[in-house]
């Protein structure tokens, strides 16, 4: 396996690239060939419209085909290994933090509804009877009406009590999968599972993320040495024990910063730091934007000012690259251009396929690229020459793009150049022979 290919690729913890502060975004989607591992930092819903291949989930293989419908939970690891007709599905990306939160609070009522979540991850890919099939795909046609999809970056005008109408549409689709998996009597259960003793480890992680882990305490749930426990976490995300599990409790804090009004000391408790203090530092590490930035810029982001110039996109993409040294915050560019920062996000992605946070990252690491490979300066005078504050933040966004830490990038890339340099030579002394 290519060094740059060794870990899997990791997905945000946002629902919505436009909108951080959405509950559940939409699209639909096409893919022909088979994709690599995908580590899920939300939950998603996917529902087959055509198409026949197969996918897997946890080390499961589930066959996929028209009327299929998967649920993929945070922290769970998926790869697409075929296609044999191109597939076309529906995907619903959604905030399951918030919605079991919502869930929950009916348990009094409804002993049932504790159940949800087992079920998905026992059973994560039901096969739809005719009459289900036309319930579920009536259900995302609507969900399309009210929401519009997230690749076409348009959505509809906003109806009275939107936000209530998602929620309870979220919700929906969580009873009607529960309906279907009571209702089937063979789900996709029975599929190849993977004898892999560490396979759950990174969903276990996320579920006791709010909870004082060791490596050593996960090193005794799974029956496995302590050194296996690290070398797994590492082998498939790329990130150290304590790097992975603060990952995880971001997002899990995004999602009490932005729906609800818990202090951060609470909000501190309840994700597993110490204090307030505490939990401000790793955010800022982590996110690069301070507490106090993120709650503002996404808490007012439906407050959109709709601006359908490109030139405004070009004009915004530009004051990236301009100043991506800079400490550049959402926030700060969304006033100085008179927008929102979904709006910002909006008209980004329109034009150069990335959001604001994506794209700074994509040109910082692109120019830290650029002083690794022409310089001997250390990674960390490097990080901070591009804009980063701190190494950890550096290295987690250099991994997303170049798929390797910046040290294994300085070794590999100089490998290559050093045994190119030698072919070239090779051939050269050939040609005189």
């Amino acid at each position: 396996m290519p060094h740059s290919d060794r870990y899997a690729q990791m997905q945000s913890y946002i629902c919505s690239r436009t909108d951080c502060a959405r509950v559940l975004s939409l699209d639909r989607e096409t893919i022909s060939s088979p994709t690599s591992p995908l580590i899920h930092q939300e939950a998603r819903f996917l529902y087959v419209l055509s198409g026949r291949g197969t996918i897997r989930i946890q080390g499961r293989s589930i066959p996929l085909s028209r009327d299929t419908l998967l649920s993929i939970l945070p922290w769970q690891i998926t790869e697409v290994t075929a296609v044999d007709e191109p597939l076309q599905y529906y995907l619903l990306v959604y905030n399951i933090e918030l919605l079991n939160r919502f869930i929950q609070s009916f348990r009094d009522i409804d002993g049932d509804c504790a159940r949800f979540i087992s079920h998905m991850e026992s059973t994560p890919g039901l096969y739809l009877t005719a009459p289900q099939a036309e319930t579920v795909r009536a259900y995302f046609e609507s969900l399309r009406e009210e929401i519009g999809l997230e690749s076409t970056l348009s959505r509809p005008a906003q109806r009275p009590m939107a936000a209530l109408w998602v929620v309870n549409r979220a919700v929906e689709l969580v009873i009607l999968a529960e309906r279907i998996y009571v209702e089937n009597t063979c789900g996709l259960s029975c599929g190849e599972a993977k004898e892999d003793s560490l396979q759950g480890l990174l969903r276990y992680l996320y579920l006791h993320a709010g909870e004082k882990l060791t490596a050593g305490a996960l090193s005794e749930v799974f029956r496995v040495p302590q050194a296996a426990v690290r070398a797994y976490i590492k082998s498939v995300t790329g990130r150290g024990f304590q790097e992975l599990l603060h990952e995880m409790r971001i997002g899990k804090i995004s999602g009490f910063l932005l729906y609800t009004d818990l202090t951060l000391d609470e909000i501190a408790c309840l994700t597993g730091y110490t204090d307030a203090p505490h939990l401000s530092r790793i955010f800022s590490e982590m996110t690069g934007m301070r507490i106090s930035d993120y709650r503002k810029a996404y808490r007012t982001a439906d407050s959109v000012c709709r601006m359908e110039h490109a030139e405004l996109a070009y004009s915004i993409a530009q004051h990236v690259y301009r100043r991506y040294s800079e400490p550049l915050s959402i926030s700060d560019v969304a006033r100085q251009f008179g927008v929102s920062p979904a709006e910002v996000n909006r008209l980004l992605i329109s034009q150069v396929e990335k959001n604001f946070a994506e794209l700074l990252n994509f040109v910082r690491v692109n120019m830290a690229s650029r002083l690794i490979l022409s310089t001997n300066w250390p990674l960390i005078d490097i990080s901070l020459e591009v804009g980063y504050t701190n190494v950890k933040t550096f290295n987690r966004n250099f991994m997303r793009w170049r798929g390797m830490t910046p040290g294994e990038f300085r070794k590999t890339v100089a490998l290559q150049a050093s045994r190119l340099t030698d072919d070239e030579e090779g051939a050269h002394a050939g040609a005189n022979l």
